[in-house]
């Protein structure tokens, strides 16, 4: 980490995590223009710090960082100066609820960017309502977390209204694929895999129902267990199936080690994957050349955004050592929402925090709306972004290209 002039960071393991602390009150903020001190405002931040999904986590943390820094520089709320505390989930939902618990009892935290996965989101969410805390994250696509269970028949109930997201949901994602893969890729028999969890399973059901309703065929399915790395017995059954593509739901470790093995068995067929897979290290992971492995992601390309271009800029400025990676630019606009929720409070209280912060900034944020990194920011009903754009990449001369970007209307 560098370049942290806002932050004294201090290293300490609790429960399980790595834990970034930034230290600070509201009483030990820097001066405003008028020679009194700013309050502090800190927004949390929970993501895989280390282990095989820090490339995304570390990603998620810098941006939220640069958010806050770029808010402090512009002095965009009065008197307030922004920190960032980030805590390390690994991945692990027990992790992630145990951070959820540590920022709730930080008083200075009015906000929470996070977490990456959608199963250790499930274990936030109720300690943060709890609490009335928001959190905003920037790659949780379940639809669950947002919808109630039984999204899946029609009812719609959202179960934690402090509960909001910048990404896509699966829905969107997993028909947007099934829908690229039998119409744009031609392909007409699929061998349907995922990795049993919350994320995986849900848009591997989501793909196989839609591809069913295409006319497509599901040649065979089968699952794998994150963390391990034999998948020959799967790779046997996909060749054996005669199907002409691969859909898996899960993350990169698993997918790229996945195609790997599914083509030594001599299958020459594409596997195609969410946004999970959607990372250079899928392509690493595998010893056989990727040519043609497919993945959706959430948005258009940051690169190809008119509206992304600052935030490109700033991000290599700061020197971070990590890339934004995948979510960088939804995770910017995620900080940036509760920076314009506070921003919102505190205009409404004469320029100073109200006693009950907390649930001021979760009512604000359901009204934010903003022209952010990735485009358009806003929340609809259940706390869900309003931009459903979305990309296809292809893996082509060793990395992702785009080769489709469209609004998915459902």
């Amino acid at each position: 980490m560098r370049h942290r002039s806002l932050l004294i960071l201090t290293t300490v393991i609790t429960t399980g995590a790595l834990t970034l602390t930034a230290c600070g009150s509201r009483d030990g903020g820097s001066k405003d223009n008028s020679g009194g001190k700013k309050t502090v405002v800190v927004i949390g931040v929970d993501a895989p710090l280390t282990g095989s999904l820090s490339a995304l986590g570390q990603g998620i943390k810098n941006s939220v960082d640069l958010a806050a820094k770029t808010a402090n520089k512009n002095n965009e709320v009065p008197g307030i100066e922004f920190k960032v505390e980030a805590l390390d989930d690994q991945a692990v939902p027990a992790s992630g609820q145990a951070n959820a618990t540590k920022l709730v009892g930080n008083k200075d935290v009015l906000g929470v960017v996070g977490p990456l996965n959608s199963g250790v989101a499930q274990q936030m969410q109720g300690v943060f309502a709890s609490a009335k805390l928001a959190q905003v994250s920037p790659a949780n696509t379940n639809p669950a977390l947002s919808q109630g269970d039984n999204w899946g028949k029609g009812e719609f109930k959202r179960g934690f209204d402090t509960y909001f997201r910048t990404a896509a949901t699966d829905v969107v994602q997993g028909k947007f694929a099934a829908q690229y893969l039998f119409k744009d890729a031609g392909k007409k028999k699929v061998f349907i895999v995922d990795d049993k969890q919350t994320y995986g399973a849900g848009l591997a059901a989501i793909f196989a129902d839609e591809f069913k309703k295409l006319g497509g065929e599901v040649a065979g399915t089968d699952h794998v267990t994150v963390k391990e790395t034999d998948f020959s017995s799967t790779a046997d059954k996909v060749k054996s199936s005669g199907a002409d593509s691969v859909y898996f739901g899960g993350q990169y470790p698993e997918g790229g080690l996945l195609a790997d093995q599914i083509k030594k068995t001599g299958a020459n067929v594409p596997l195609m994957g969410g946004d999970g897979i959607q990372d250079p290290a899928f392509i690493s992971a595998s010893g056989e050349a990727n040519e043609g492995d497919l993945a959706t992601s959430i948005g258009y390309p940051v690169e190809k955004l008119d509206t992304a271009k600052k935030f490109i800029e700033d991000y290599k400025a700061e020197g971070y050592k990590d890339p934004y990676a995948a979510y960088g630019g939804y995770s910017y606009d995620a900080g940036w929402a509760v920076i314009q929720a506070v921003k919102t409070v505190v205009a409404a209280n004469s320029g100073k925090l109200p006693a009950d912060a907390r649930a001021k900034v979760v009512e604000a944020l359901g009204k934010v709306s903003f022209e952010g990194v990735t485009g358009k920011v806003a929340f609809d009903q259940y706390g869900d972004t309003t931009n459903k754009q979305l990309t296809v990449y292809k893996v082509e001369g060793g990395k992702w290209v785009d080769v489709k970007s469209d609004t998915f209307n459902q």
